[in-house]
């Protein structure tokens, strides 16, 4: 018998007693929220069962269960049933018009983005939820197609404004008729309460996967790093990643840590010698029918031998080499699919496309040249050179002796292992070469290079009741040679190959245990980040332990389909990504809006948002491709960053808008620090998703500067506890960063309108404004050589005598300190010593802040006025 005090019980009884009011009714065709019409002509097999009858028991900490379940009438669950089991559906759950909605999709099989329209018929394929605005009772209502049993779900479009969801398990030895919650459906008044009250009760109901709020985000997610991809792609080396480490150093920054992407595992290609790596790739996609045929490092750093780098006689390198590399590389590339493409024109005569391919590879290969050019670092690259002396270990061990802040390496691995998996017979776990079936839901997403890779090639699965075992094998080595952490990439390959292995479900279980399994042991439990995941099975059943990943497309310099404006549209467009993508991904794991270049052309665009993301900062710069004025305005001396308090989300008036290519919405995206708020306005407009020819494309037209406007209002103050307070001001001064404008705003003020040029941005501080008396008036801006000025002031606190009023503050950084006070200070203290500051009319008051190294960049600032 449980104690009388039963904390569990207790919630229990409050939950079966509680009286609410009713928020949804299924009858008459209709489903209805409070009275209103959501759903017209909803089938007579749809069913509606409120949270409650459905509940019966979490795994949830005793706080969360104790905010979910007195909230829980706020929602319920959508089934139905069929007359035969089957091991995929389709299903009407209604149809609606003439309604406003914010939806994501999935374009790509890994990756997923928003899209907006008022009809049933307006969705897009794959669509992981839908948002409804319901302005006849002020309220939103959200459908998010879930998990139940063996069966995941998602949204479709139908005709005549249908809404129509696919359960399907992914096996056709996995079959079912009838579903009781196979979506879920919440209402609130606030969009942004609405997402999290939604996935934290999904949280309690499904037990298989825990929220952001219950773990620990790794510890890179306030610091700046650099990662290897755009620098080397698969041509990443020893003496490359060194130098590019080195560069930053010689720059003033110190990246803290290191993403080895894609380039560095032990992979070959069927056909070739199965012990020996393959050769001389470059590009993505070369490598994506390789699999892994050991577990560790490559040749390349396996021959690495320790101390090669730290003397003086250490290697040169040329950083044109890469960027010839790349661009022969990508000659070669557009060569195979100018062939390709005469194949499909039906050309019979392929002898002048083949004699191009020809040459480009062998001038490729001359390019590449002997593999001992660095033979002044290598060892033999024998199993038996695997010691301290040479390889991984010794590689990260000497980068830690140089490079003194370094506190992560991390390095990429695909959820298979490789994109094509382990090789058969090439290790000691069970893999077999499984062919790639494309879900027929994924039929109406942008055509992707990966997926004709892989499902040409198929995946090498390991056993799922090896999986385990293999990624401990794979990270426990990696552990043991310094590596602290892993990008997993390439997630979603299990749906291809789930049918002879119990349907999507069982085997991403099977996977995502053996993977969190893993990560506890390793890596500290949080040191991985995700990526190609974007989709509901990865989020509602591999994210019990796993706490970042990405939120957005890759960063693409440039559009690989040709159009010579990608370089510009494609940036807006990663952008969408992130801020829409954060408001249900955020729920669970910390957003991570990817890496960019320093020096591209719409660098300091990616910088204004990566600022405010509220996530990790890190680019993939070329070695000696860097602006350092740039990255310093995101990054302190120590690598640390003055990094936002939450996730950055899109403002309420951007919610059912296309900034993308509707030629009048701008972005915002709003934010917390710890003394103020702040807005990022962003013009992206000029590209988007086009259903029709089913990919990401330019829209010239909208490529032009856009206006609108900004306010206070626009920060949901309340979705922090600790920010609540921060939007009861009655008065805020507002700095513009890019104008280098401060103005004083109030709630009832008029907005502050502003124009933004395509492919820019302002940020926009916000700080309360504290009345230290009836005349004076004080709030800190921060460092405005920072993007996110406001996110410098690490402590305030106002200190009022009968003598006198003090404004003490904690700064971190370098620069041009910024405050607004009405009136100037009588004296004022930096780290103890009285020093001279400016003020002018306008109340704005400067100060020049050194860094100083010894109080870790933090330096004192006190205001002293007397009465």
């Amino acid at each position: 018998m449980a104690p009388p005090n039963d904390p569990v019980n207790s919630i229990s009884s409050v939950h079966r007693v509680g009286k609410w009011e009713k928020y949804f009714s299924l009858s008459n065709s209709k489903f209805c929220v409070k009275g209103v019409p959501l759903l017209n002509d909803v089938p007579n097999n749809v069913s509606f069962s409120p949270f409650c009858s459905i509940y019966q028991s979490s795994d949830a900490p005793i706080p969360l269960l104790q905010r979910v379940l007195p909230l829980s009438h706020k929602g319920g669950f959508l089934g139905f049933y069929k007359d035969e089991p089957c091991d995929r559906f389709m299903n009407s759950l209604g149809r609606f018009d003439g309604r406003d909605f914010l939806s994501i999709f999935r374009f790509k099989t890994w990756w997923s983005t928003m899209w907006v329209g008022n009809s049933g018929s307006d969705l897009q394929m794959e669509t992981q939820w839908v948002l409804l605005d319901v302005p006849e009772i002020r309220s939103y209502v959200i459908i998010i197609p879930i998990i139940e049993g063996s069966f995941r779900s998602a949204l479709r479009p139908g005709s005549g404004g249908q809404l129509m969801i696919c359960a399907e398990s992914g096996s056709t030895k996995v079959k079912a008729s009838s579903f009781d919650a196979i979506a879920y459906v919440h209402a609130s008044d606030n969009p942004y309460t609405l997402m999290k009250e939604a996935y934290s009760v999904l949280r309690v109901h499904l037990n298989t996967f825990r929220l952001l709020e219950e773990k620990t985000a790794p510890n890179i997610v306030d610091k700046f790093g650099w990662c290897t991809w755009d620098a080397f792609y698969l041509t990443v080396e020893p003496v490359g990643v060194w130098h590019g480490l080195n560069d930053f150093v010689k720059g003033g920054v110190s990246p803290r840590f290191l993403i080895i992407d894609d380039g560095w595992q032990s992979i070959s290609v069927d056909g070739e010698k199965p012990d020996e790596d393959a050769k001389n790739l470059v590009l993505g996609g070369t490598q994506m029918t390789a699999r892994l045929h050991r577990l560790d490092e490559c040749e390349k750093f396996r021959k690495y031998r320790g101390g090669s780098m730290l003397g003086p006689d250490a290697p040169s390198f040329d950083p044109k080499r890469p960027k010839m590399l790349i661009s022969k590389a990508i000659e070669l590339e557009h060569a195979e699919k100018a062939r390709d493409k005469a194949i499909q024109s039906g050309i019979a005569d392929l002898s002048e496309y083949e004699e191009k391919i020809r040459k480009f590879r062998q001038d490729l290969d001359a390019m590449f040249g002997s593999e001992d050019s660095n033979s002044s670092i290598q060892g033999c690259g024998s199993c038996s050179c695997t010691t301290e002396k040479y390889g991984m270990k010794a590689f990260t061990r000497d980068l830690r002796t140089k490079f003194k802040g370094l506190d992560d390496i991390y390095v990429w691995h695909a959820l298979c292992g490789a994109w094509g998996g382990v090789r058969p017979g090439a290790t000691h776990l069970n893999s077999k070469i499984i062919p790639c079936k494309v879900s027929p839901g994924l039929d109406g997403t942008m055509d992707d290079l990966a997926v004709v890779k892989i499902v040409e090639g198929g995946i090498g699965l390991v056993h799922p009741d090896q999986a385990e075992d293999f990624y401990n094998s794979m990270h426990s080595y990696l552990a043991e040679v310094g590596i602290t952490g892993v990008k997993v990439d390439v997630i979603h390959t299990l749906e291809y190959i789930s049918d002879e292995n119990g349907g999507r479900v069982e085997l991403a279980n099977a996977y995502y245990k053996g993977l969190s399994s893993s990560l506890s042991k390793n890596f500290k439990g949080n040191g991985l980040i995700s990526s190609m995941q974007q989709c509901n099975d990865f989020f509602f059943l591999g994210t019990n332990q796993i706490s970042m990943g990405r939120v957005g497309d890759d960063f693409w310099f440039q559009d690989p389909n040709g159009d010579p404006m990608g370089v510009y549209w494609l940036q807006g467009v990663h952008m969408i990504h992130c801020a829409y993508n954060s408001m249900w991904m955020g729920q669970i794991i910390q957003p991570d809006w990817d890496m960019f270049q320093s020096d591209h052309l719409c660098a300091k665009f990616h910088a204004g948002s990566r600022a405010i993301c509220g996530g990790p900062v890190y680019v993939s710069d070329s070695v000696g491709g860097h602006n350092f004025d740039l990255i310093m305005k995101l990054v302190h001396p120590d690598g640390t960053i003055p990094r936002c308090q939450h996730f950055a989300l899109p403002t309420r008036d951007c919610l059912f808008k296309n900034p993308l290519f509707d030629q009048k919405t701008i972005l915002k995206i709003w934010n917390f620090n710890r003394y103020g708020g702040v807005i990022g306005a962003f013009n992206c407009q000029g590209a988007g998703w086009d259903p029709k020819e089913r990919r990401i494309k330019g829209f010239s037209q909208c490529y032009k500067p856009m206006s609108g406007s900004v306010h206070v209002h626009d920060i949901e103050w309340d979705q922090k506890i600790e920010a609540a307070e921060l939007g009861k001001a009655e008065e805020y001064v507002v700095y513009l960063d890019q104008a280098e404008e401060m103005h004083l705003m109030t709630p009832e003020s008029d907005a502050i309108q502003v124009t933004i040029q395509p492919s820019t941005f302002e940020l926009f501080s916000f700080v309360p404004v504290e009345k230290l008396s009836h005349t004076l008036s004080f709030a800190p801006i921060g460092l405005t050589n920072m993007f996110n000025s406001g996110g410098t002031i690490q402590e305030l606190e106002y200190v009022k005598t009968v003598v006198e009023k003090n404004a003490k503050i904690k700064v971190k950084g370098i620069g041009n300190f910024l405050a607004y006070s009405s009136e100037p200070p009588n004296k004022c203290y930096l780290n103890g010593a009285e020093v001279a500051y400016e003020w002018v009319a306008s109340g704005k008051l400067t100060l020049n802040l050194a860094w100083v190294e010894e109080a870790a960049g933090i330096s004192d600032v006190v205001f002293v006025f007397t009465n």
